[in-house]
């Protein structure tokens, strides 16, 4: 059972949330829209993360039970949506994977030779040796996860984002020359074409993330009162960090030459060079990379622990429940770490590593948008279905609180899908036609597999297929 050994403290279950919805590597993609980024962040801010965070805590704390979205949306719908609701949880990460581990071989590169960072034949090798050995160390034991994500955090994130950020603002004061236009105007984007809005969805991705480190609320000493604290750490540390971090690369870096997956390592390169410390450079670069594995590690762990709990329900094969001396999912874990090798392999066949990273950007956040038109259509389901079951945190304003919450953000999460559907104009696909099939293909295999697998699971099925 989960939860046996209460080993996270509220700083840690913390530093879990800043690593799985803070990384540097995320700032890129609001970087695109220069200073009206700031527009985009409020926007997400307002209607998605914070209702993200306020109706997960009030989840939580009235269902610690493990399985995390899993039990929330089992609870309100049946096992089935439960099932589908954890499983594109862990599925958006295999979508998810190679885009972390193709901004650690792009960041790595700038250590020692620059000119790797957009070669796929050094990208695909890296990304395969170091999903594989952190796949092996979260075998361990959470514990050992724990630790790794906690050195990510503080070395990887705030040390690479306070210089980062410490830089913009020493940029801004001295009045040095800006790639952005900051006004009034710039700040409001062209609304009325849609195709402008389309790193909308990429933000959203990149703030998602908080809910998942409910799977590890029977992991601290009071779940009741450490995850909403937990929660509000993390939302005022990510958005801070975020904004800042953001504003400073986009000033720097000219719009049309900003990398997806080096382009905080440009902004680095930018300011150092400028001061003349371009030696810091693959220092800082290598302290990013340490970020990254660390926020990897978070998510190589949280998911299959969430699986974990829907193979033990019956609704994957028995040898998908099987866990090791460590208490971990060991079967899930390396099952992962196959597919996440497998789907690694397209960038071999995209045009520039930029496009191979945007279109998996956009089927891993269309996959993870539905889960949380799930998860606030539980919350909602939830709060007005069983209003008066315990819960130590309420979203404050009572009912119509959250259901405003669970409203805005559920018919957010929807556009967000829905404009993911156009491909951006900076970024080469072929046919628009094309780009949209591609994404609407692998939406809608991993929306259905999870009811073939409950299909699969049937008594005959099972004696045919030899499963036990």
């Amino acid at each position: 059972m989960f939860g046996k050994h209460r080993i996270l403290s509220v700083t840690s279950l913390a530093m879990i949330n800043i690593a799985a919805a803070s990384s540097i590597r995320n700032w890129p993609i609001a970087a695109e829209y220069g200073f009206s980024s700031l527009f985009f962040l409020l926007i997400a801010a307002l209607c998605f993360f914070i209702p993200v965070a306020l109706v997960s805590a009030e989840l939580a704390t009235a269902w610690p039970k493990a399985g995390g979205l899993y039990a929330w949306v089992k609870e309100a719908f049946g096992h089935k949506v439960g099932f589908l609701a954890i499983w594109l949880q862990w599925a958006n990460n295999l979508a998810f994977y190679p885009l972390m581990l193709s901004f650690i071989a792009g960041t790595l590169a700038y250590t020692f030779a620059p000119e790797l960072a957009n070669n796929i034949f050094y990208t695909v090798p890296v990304i395969l040796i170091v999903f594989w050995g952190m796949t092996l160390l979260n075998l361990r034991g959470m514990q050992i996860s724990s630790h790794i994500t906690n050195l990510g955090v503080w070395l990887g994130t705030f040390i690479p984002a306070g210089v980062i950020i410490f830089l913009g603002i020493n940029w801004w004061m001295r009045g040095l020359p800006l790639q952005i236009d900051v006004s009034s105007t710039s700040f409001f984007p062209p609304l009325n074409d849609l195709k402008h809005l389309v790193f909308f969805t990429g933000i959203l991705f990149s703030l998602a993330g908080l809910e998942m480190s409910a799977v590890h609320a029977l992991d601290v000493e009071k779940p009741q009162r450490d995850y909403p604290r937990a929660i509000l750490i993390s939302v005022v540390v990510i958005l801070t960090l975020y904004t800042l971090g953001v504003l400073a690369l986009a000033s720097v870096v000219p719009q049309q030459e900003i990398s997806l997956v080096t382009g905080p390592i440009q902004a680095f390169a930018a300011f150092m060079l400028h001061y003349g410390w371009g030696w810091m450079v693959p220092v800082l670069a290598l302290l990013m990379v340490i970020g990254v594995v660390g926020s990897l590690s978070t998510w190589i762990a949280g998911p299959c622990r969430g699986l974990l709990a829907v193979a033990q329900d019956g609704d994957l094969p028995a040898i998908f429940r099987k866990t090791n001396k460590a208490n971990m999912p060991s079967t899930l874990l390396i099952a992962q770490a196959l597919i996440t090798s497998l789907l690694s392999l397209f960038f071999l066949f995209m045009p520039s590593i930029n496009s191979a990273f945007w279109l998996l950007t956009a089927l891993a956040a269309q996959i993870y948008l539905v889960g949380y038109v799930l998860l606030f259509a539980a919350g909602l389901y939830l709060r007005w279905k069983h209003p008066h079951t315990h819960r130590p945190y309420k979203v404050p304003g009572g009912k119509w609180a959250m259901t405003l919450l669970c409203c805005v953000g559920g018919f957010t999460s929807l556009v967000a899908i829905a404009i993911s559907f156009l491909p951006p104009q900076q970024l080469l696909f072929g046919s628009p036609a094309r780009y949209a099939t591609l994404l609407a293909v692998g939406l809608l295999f991993f929306c259905t597999v999870p009811f073939i697998s409950v299909a699969l699971m049937k008594p005959w099925w099972q004696k045919l297929l030899f499963w036990k």
